[in-house]
């Protein structure tokens, strides 16, 4: 069974920055693109920023753009997410998510296979 272990959420002011790391674990796996998206109350679950197995090719949304960035480790089947001048609305739910068998950058969460439990990241101003 995969599993995606997300870590590195938190309470931050304004301006401030986090880093949220993501393992995945169960079994080998094949070519795969890893996403973050995130979930504030109220709204839908929004992507923020995928990679593709390769690491060359990223998208992100446009509200995160020059702020944050995505780097991966095939070798130890990490994902991580630095974010930098973090903003109030930036305040989220955040989830790692894994699609199988990829070698895009899917930006929509329905194409995604597997999803991390989420973790809080909370700005303040």
């Amino acid at each position: 069974q995969v599993q995606l272990v997300e870590s590195g959420g938190g309470l931050v002011q304004a301006g401030g920055s986090l880093r949220l790391s993501c393992a995945a674990s169960g079994r080998t796996f094949s070519t795969y693109a890893m996403g973050w998206f995130r979930q504030a109350p109220g709204k839908e679950r929004e992507f923020v920023v995928g990679i593709s197995w390769s690491g060359s090719n990223t998208a992100y949304a446009d509200s995160v753009k020059g702020r944050f960035t995505i780097s991966r480790d095939n070798y130890k089947n990490t994902v991580d997410l630095q974010m930098n001048s973090l903003k109030p609305e930036d305040t989220a739910v955040y989830y790692c998510a894994l699609d199988d068998y990829e070698l895009g950058v899917p930006t929509r969460p329905k194409e995604y296979d597997y999803w991390g439990q989420g973790t809080q990241v909370t700005v303040s101003s």
